[in-house]
């Protein structure tokens, strides 16, 4: 008999663990309260796979065997509060996937900030070295699909804690924690703990054959290495003292040792990331990238050879000498706050949208060290004009053409606009991608 799948949510990763669940012999169905993009709707019809959009047939989902939940479907939802009363198992895709990944490696990154910009560059790393790899989970394209459709011998996954929060089995070969700040913490009762819980879970099925690569300057994740019980071979990476086995970075000379490859030395100058956020993010990757016995020659090219993310600190233009910047990417404060600290010009700082429980006390040195003005986009800025009234020019707008307008009139040449909003997109937008589209466009514009 076949086992009864249904898969909540018609995204990248629900339709994702359609296909593979399909693939696998599963008996499958996909609901999504919302309206199907065409693109998925497309795929699921050509596999034959039976989809709800708009709501959700309530006796079919309770007949389930197993419910594959997807990441932004909160626990609150009535219809998941329903599947957890009846008992009926809950899974991520990324849990999905980890089941017929066959023996290929696996290496997992989960951060609060910095997570795509490191999961990128180890997928670059491991690219010069000339693996036969994908980029998968949260960085865009469905783990689910890539295991269905071209598996892989490696896969390199970003994962946030909303795919985290749903796996059983999931293990890594080599798991990354790269920081821990308050995020989400709508999503977990507004318990800073929880959240970290959420965060650690990377590691909770990973065994003395597997690495663990952490952050030693982040107190919070000091604070908690106790929840891994396990015998997995930790590496530690620090900027404030000698972390052996692991990787430290002193007088601007990046050091990585682990056991069994080789040594490594390079120069933070040459490091094609700027800003002491990146020197982590980059550390994270060689690290990862000594993990597989990556040659040493090998990483520094990567490293010297790496393009940043769209939408994370992207360069847009110089227009009339005011640079802009989109670091659209940035939902929340301490993103915020990261961005702010790599800025060297005098900076028109656009925040703005929907507030995820944010603390603006964080960026207030910064705001006072480096801005010149603040322009809200959003359709209730009222938190962060009441943060920074009487502390900053705060200008308020409704939109991405309007706000970039804004900001060029704050600024002079020589100075920078950067959009860097510290707060989720979807009160004007689709999504940050969308929002930082406009963005540039709206520069284009000028």
């Amino acid at each position: 008999m076949k086992k009864h799948l249904v898969i909540l949510g018609g995204g990248e990763s629900g339709v994702g663990a359609a296909l593979l669940a399909r693939q696998q012999g599963y008996d499958v169905f996909l609901c999504d309260e919302g309206t199907l993009k065409p693109i998925y709707r497309a795929e699921l019809e050509a596999a034959g796979i039976p989809f709800q959009d708009g709501g959700a047939d309530e006796a079919r989902v309770l007949a389930a065997d197993e419910v594959v939940k997807s990441p932004g479907i909160p626990e609150k939802n009535e219809l998941v509060k329903k599947i957890r009363a009846k008992g009926i198992p809950v899974i991520s895709e990324i849990e999905l996937a980890f089941r017929y990944k066959g023996d290929s490696t696996i290496i997992a990154i989960t951060g609060s900030n910095g997570k795509s910009t490191t999961t990128a560059l180890i997928y670059h790393i491991c690219r010069t070295a000339d693996l036969d790899c994908a980029l998968v989970g949260n960085i865009g394209y469905s783990f689910a699909k890539q295991v269905a459709e071209e598996p892989k011998p490696l896969y390199v996954l970003e994962i946030s804690s909303f795919q985290l929060d749903d796996v059983v089995t999931f293990r890594p070969d080599v798991a990354l924690l790269i920081n821990i700040t308050e995020d989400h913490l709508d999503r977990y009762d507004y318990k800073f703990e929880n959240y970290i819980r959420s965060k650690f879970r990377i590691a909770m099925n990973q065994t003395a054959d597997d690495y663990f690569i952490y952050n030693a300057d982040d107190e919070v994740i000091l604070g908690h290495l106790d929840h891994i019980h396990n015998p997995v071979k930790k590496l530690a990476m620090s900027m404030k003292q000698k972390a052996e086995p692991g990787a430290y970075i002193q007088n601007d000379e990046l050091n990585v040792n682990v056991p069994g490859a080789e040594q490594q030395q390079m120069s933070v100058y040459d490091f094609a990331l700027k800003g002491k956020h990146n020197q982590y993010n980059t550390m994270a990757a060689c690290v990862a990238g000594a993990t597989m016995d990556i040659r040493k020659n090998k990483i520094r090219e990567a490293v010297q050879t790496f393009q940043s993310l769209e939408h994370r600190m992207e360069p847009v233009a110089t227009v009339r000498g005011v640079e802009f910047i989109n670091d659209s990417k940035a939902t929340n404060v301490n993103s915020t706050w990261y961005a702010l600290e790599s800025m060297t010009k005098p900076t028109v700082l656009i925040l703005g949208g929907i507030d995820k429980g944010n603390d603006y006390t964080l960026i207030e040195e910064l705001v006072a060290e480096k801005v010149k003005a603040i322009v809200c986009m959003g359709t209730d800025n009222s938190k962060i004009v009441a943060a920074f009234q009487g502390k900053a020019t705060v200008v308020e707008t409704g939109s991405a053409a309007a706000a970039v307008q804004a900001a060029y009139a704050q600024a002079a040449p020589g100075d920078a606009v950067l959009l860097s909003p510290a707060c989720a997109s979807f009160d004007l937008f689709k999504n940050y991608e969308d929002r930082g589209l406009q963005f540039k466009e709206a520069v284009k514009n000028l």
